[in-house]
């Protein structure tokens, strides 16, 4: 077995594809992950029952679920339902539901921390709920969470070759694709390997960069 260059100069345009296709369900992902996860963070702490309830049913059965099941349900029997999305979009929804319920432990975990007195001044100052949690304790508690957010975003990239199994075809689909028409694995596998590399180590220091400007 010998490496063949003309191999990776065929499988880039395959290539190209798979990137954008992955930056988009990665980026997509991230935005759901981050807003929804937010919300569940918010209603755990209602003071109501009945949406307290749903909500940590909800999470717990999702986070408790492997992300490829999801995937399936949502590509393969909503169909049954009337309910029909695309392969990228529905890969998009999974990503970002499956990780809104780790993100919504990452904010619960951020609002915990923000002391007590933080609410009790605000509840001094008579300022209205939606005030409270935008002004005074939202930004305390983001900022504390950005490198856990970070994380998760990282690990959606790894993840993100599941979709795939749905007929979005990523970095990993592309790759696979072409492995099976030309039988010559070696070359586009190792090609998104490093990918994956370069994509997620620049991700990791710009969150680091973050948490740095966040922390002064």
């Amino acid at each position: 077995m010998s490496w063949d260059w003309s191999a990776v100069g065929d499988f880039m345009p395959y290539f190209w594809d798979g990137v954008l296709l992955t930056l988009q369900a990665l980026v997509l992902g991230s935005l759901i992950a981050f807003a929804l996860g937010l919300v569940w963070a918010m209603a755990q702490r209602s003071r109501f029952k009945a949406v307290r309830w749903p909500v940590n049913v909800v999470t717990e059965f999702v986070r408790n679920t492997p992300l490829l099941v999801q995937l399936f349900f949502l590509y393969f029997v909503l169909p049954e339902w009337g309910i029909t999305f695309s392969a990228l979009v529905t890969g998009v929804i999974g990503l970002g539901l499956h990780y809104s319920t780790y993100t919504a432990e990452v904010y619960r975990a951020g609002i915990d921390a923000v002391p007590v007195g933080q609410w009790e001044a605000a509840t001094a100052l008579s300022l209205p709920p939606g005030r409270t949690w935008g002004a005074v304790i939202l930004p305390q508690a983001i900022r504390r969470v950005v490198p856990a957010l970070g994380n998760y975003v990282v690990a959606m990239l790894k993840d993100s070759p599941m979709i795939a199994t749905i007929g979005a075809l990523e970095l990993l689909g592309q790759a696979r694709q072409f492995s099976a028409d030309t039988f010559q694995p070696t070359e586009p596998i190792t090609v998104i390997g490093i990918a994956f590399i370069l994509i997620a180590y620049p991700a990791s220091l710009l969150m680091r960069a973050l948490e740095r400007r966040l922390v002064r």
